[in-house]
């Protein structure tokens, strides 16, 4: 379940896992995707889709603070004003350098553990969110990093990684390939595994066969098909109600079957 970390590293991150650590979410938004421009903005049960995720994200009870992370470009000042419209902390930074980014939005907001998630992600689920917060900051079994990602029993959509700020800095310091530099946790998983000690939050039933996250306009199709389908607009709906939602309606989750994952 887990990877070795150096000797001693572990050990002191046992010392400072304090459910009084600083817990923010950092959300990577930007509106220049290449896939599908705007995403983020689009309308979905009548607001965009941002501002639903966001609110499902202040559902969290193992989270202190929000904090949107967008770059410079001028293309997303729309995400900027949003993010103030929302009531929530945001940081403007590279648009390639997302590491250098999360480690802004990071020093800025003085975040201790960091959840990572991506603004695609609207129906990011509260408790889930808990859930590898508490795997992280589990100090009978401490570790530097911990996701329901790395294997997949979620439906990709329900994404969250956690890391300590202390983490964040290594990577920052150690990272250089362009992949590690575009895609925040790349090294941690990818190229240095070894160097860090990980937990995965894994759910007993596999449906990481679902895709929910929004890349492409049939993302897009199915997401707002299965938000009016389970009446998210009136009513908060546990992740295991909208697994059963698409596994009775096979039409749903065949709306975007045919989409090819980029990697992250």
């Amino acid at each position: 379940m887990g990877r070795g970390a150096r000797p001693g590293h572990s050990a002191a991150r046992a010392a400072c896992c304090r459910p009084s650590m600083k817990r923010v979410a950092i959300i990577q938004a930007r509106m220049t995707s290449t896939r599908l421009p705007g995403k983020i903005l689009a309308e979905l049960g009548g607001r965009p889709l941002l501002a639903q995720q966001l609110a499902r994200l202040k559902r969290c009870a193992a989270l202190d603070e929000l904090c949107v992370a967008t770059t410079t470009n001028a293309a997303d000042d729309p995400v900027v004003e949003l993010a103030r419209a929302e009531g929530v902390a945001w940081f403007r930074g590279s648009e390639r350098d997302v590491l250098d980014r999360y480690l802004g939005a990071a020093r800025q907001t003085r975040a201790e553990v960091i959840a990572r998630v991506t603004s695609d992600c609207p129906l990011l689920d509260a408790p889930t969110v808990d859930a590898v917060v508490a795997l992280a900051m589990d100090r009978a079994h401490p570790c530097d990093y911990a996701s329901n990602t790395l294997q997949r029993t979620f439906p990709r959509g329900l994404d969250v990684e956690v890391l300590f700020a202390d983490v964040l800095e290594r990577l920052a310091r150690l990272a250089t390939s362009a992949p590690a530099r575009e895609h925040v946790t790349w090294f941690l998983h990818r190229e240095r595994p070894e160097l860090f000690a990980t937990r995965q939050h894994v759910d007993p039933e596999d449906h990481s066969d679902l895709r929910w996250t929004v890349d492409t306009a049939d993302d897009l199709r199915l997401v707002r098909a299965l938000w009016d389908a389970a009446g998210l607009a009136e009513r908060d709906v546990p992740y295991r109600e909208l697994v059963r939602l698409v596994r009775a309606r096979p039409d749903l989750a065949a709306m975007n079957a045919h989409v090819e994952q980029r990697n992250q």
